[in-house]
């Protein structure tokens, strides 16, 4: 994912239910591979959704 993505939220949190949009602004973290689990997975990125979020690379998906 990079600046600019348009992304859909696969899980729900407090303030931002599942499936909500959002668009991309930066990516804050890079957690590292510590897990064996694909470094995409952990990044944290964070999205205009109306408000500021931070998600992470697993809770999103692009929108086509």
């Amino acid at each position: 994912m990079r600046a600019g993505d348009l992304v859909r939220t696969t899980r729900a949190s407090i303030g931002c239910p599942k499936g909500s949009l959002g668009l991309v602004q930066t990516k804050l973290k890079d957690t590292g591979g510590f897990t064996g689990i694909p470094d995409a997975m952990w990044r944290i990125y964070l999205l205009q959704t109306g408000r500021q979020r931070r998600c992470l690379g697993r809770d999103l998906e692009i929108v086509p």
